[in-house]
């Protein structure tokens, strides 16, 4: 890996993951309680040893540089020339903000450039998945590749959200379409499934710059690597595929594109189990985050009908459940269930308060949020839809008040500020 420069793509709007994408970056948002989504990727890196990484930031970006700012900035080594580093849009060779993957990573080709790699690893920072890019490395650098893509095999009806690569026996790659409706191409290791493209590329650096320089030319691209540069490499280059290895040593492979409401609800419903799906708590592969500085959660009160309690759930430092009953739930840093309150299969974001006598299921509660005593969720979505946002699967987002970001500061301060 010290020839190999990771570049992070983690600028997209996320508007499939509206209404908690209303006011931070999608890599920012919440997963399992303490992470945030972009902690999976980064994990992977450190675990990968891979220790040179730019971040491609864009949308709302300011919880995002926060995290990645106190949270990674001191787990490689400055002064060996690792790093992870914010690149925001520079405005250095257009006046466009990202308009597609290939050209977020075109428009920081002076970065990449002067770090002098030998391969680009390109990553996306809105995945779960735990995977080690070193053997891809390997395969790819045994193969004698240009460029290697990860691959993951799905059923032949989830294709339309995917790139569907054509693979030889050999592992080179021989076709490419992104996002088809339907396909015939099928696996030729599982017959009844597709290889799909994860999103995961290694590019030889010297094919990966004449190729955005192409690109960028071209008035008919949408300068996006599924659609416009992997397709064209095709019969140019050597390009491979690598199988995903899974490093959450489980039966079944687990990679989640948590970009919609119903995929992310599910993934953190995926590590609060008895026999977590997605786990947390192996220690050969362990997922890091930004330590935040709260005591450890309090469970208080055991009479009867008052009893504070949490089943099959997740309850982050910080939090006291006080009479209260929690199950199936992912409840975060510095949240207070309060007495008699029932909360059952819900996302409960950082500081909020669960007033008494709530009952709450299948719900996302974002940060800051406070639950008045006796209020009812998740139990009749016409009557949610009065006052919170619901998911076509019946997922209730309670976000906070809309109109404290449209105008943080009050009349009066504005007008003050001419006396000063």
């Amino acid at each position: 890996m010290r020839d190999t420069l990771g570049v992070l793509l983690a600028g997209g709007a996320g508007e499939r993951l509206f209404p908690l994408t209303r006011d931070r970056a999608k890599p920012a948002v919440p997963f399992a309680g303490q992470y945030r989504i972009i902690d999976s990727t980064l994990s992977n890196c450190i675990n990968s040893d891979l220790r040179r990484v730019y971040i491609l930031t864009q949308y709302k970006a300011l919880s995002l540089n926060r995290h990645i700012r106190e949270g990674w900035g001191t787990v490689v080594a400055n002064e060996l020339g690792e790093f992870i580093e914010i690149l925001p849009p520079m405005q250095r060779v257009s006046k466009n903000w990202y308009t597609g993957t290939a050209d977020a990573v075109y428009q920081n080709i002076y970065s990449i450039g002067s770090e002098e790699p030998k391969y680009v690893i390109i990553l996306s920072g809105d995945h779960i998945y735990k995977m080690n890019y070193g053997r891809m490395l390997k395969q790819h650098q045994d193969a004698g590749a240009d460029v290697t893509l990860a691959t993951l095999p799905i059923s032949p009806d989830e294709v339309s959200a995917f790139g569907v690569v054509e693979i030889a026996r050999n592992g080179d790659v021989t076709g490419f379409v992104e996002k088809p409706r339907e396909t015939s191409i099928r696996s030729p290791f599982t017959p009844d499934m597709v290889d799909v493209s994860m999103g995961i590329y290694i590019f030889n650096t010297d094919v990966l710059i004449p190729e955005l320089l192409k690109d960028a030319e071209d008035p008919e691209s949408k300068h996006d690597f599924g659609h416009d540069i992997l397709p064209k490499l095709l019969g140019r280059f050597k390009v491979q595929a690598f199988n995903f290895v899974d490093e959450n040593k489980t039966k079944a492979l687990y990679w989640r594109d948590v970009g919609t409401l119903e995929a992310y609800y599910e993934a953190n419903m995926d590590v609060a189990g008895v026999s977590p799906t997605f786990n947390l708590y192996d220690k050969s592969w362990p997922m890091r985050t930004r330590p935040y500085q709260y005591p450890p959660a309090k469970f208080v009160f055991g009479e009867p009908g008052r009893t504070g309690m949490a089943i099959n759930s997740i309850v982050c430092s910080g939090s006291i459940v006080s009479g209260a009953v929690v199950r199936n739930s992912v409840v975060s840093h510095d949240v207070r269930v309060n007495s008699y309150a029932d909360v059952d299969s819900s996302i409960v974001f950082s500081h909020v308060n669960i007033g008494r006598h709530c009952r709450i299921r299948h719900a996302i509660l974002d940060r800051d949020v406070h639950i008045p005593d006796g209020t009812v969720i998740g139990y009749d979505a016409n009557e949610d839809k009065k006052n919170y946002f619901v998911s076509a699967s019946g997922i209730t987002v309670v976000t906070r008040d809309y109109s404290v970001y449209e105008n943080p500061v009050s009349p009066d301060f504005l007008q003050q500020r001419d006396t000063w």
